[in-house]
């Protein structure tokens, strides 16, 4: 049995963050004296490489030719979300400093609470209004 593929959800959640820790660390150093759009550019061709060497790999492939073109649409609008979130955020790093970048970057749970409410109907609850609150409380106690 694989290990990493019998993770709970929230295993993925806590890998994810792991690694945009990292991300935003090497990043930091990785944009030093380069254009961040250049930065941003190869990494995006490395991610392109690893996804699709994944996919490859585990014979996902396969599946490409079956996606409904809605799949297509919401995909295509998330990964051009992606680039222009990716293009800011490099472009950030060169410029501030990592340790207050990434927490302004991570106050998109904010706007991914009122939006997932919004156009998602998730609920939103004392629990993670609160918990939310609390982060842009943080955040704002970072930047100021």
């Amino acid at each position: 049995m694989n290990t990493i593929s019998s993770l709970p959800w929230w295993g993925f959640a806590l890998l994810s963050a792991f690694f945009a820790a990292l991300t935003t660390i090497f990043a930091k150093l990785g944009v030093e004296g380069v254009s961040s759009n250049l930065a941003t550019a190869i990494r995006t061709v490395v991610i392109l490489i690893l996804a699709w060497g994944i996919v490859a790999a585990t014979g996902e492939i396969r599946s490409v030719g079956q996606l409904a073109p809605r799949t297509w649409f919401w995909l295509v609008l998330s990964a051009l979300a992606t680039g222009l979130s990716w293009l800011a955020y490099f472009r950030a790093l060169q410029m501030g400093n990592a340790s207050f970048v990434a927490p302004i970057d991570k106050s998109s749970l904010a706007m991914i609470l009122v939006l997932s409410a919004l156009f998602l109907h998730e609920p939103l609850t004392w629990k993670t209004v609160l918990g939310t609150l609390a982060i842009l409380a943080g955040t704002l106690l970072f930047i100021l």
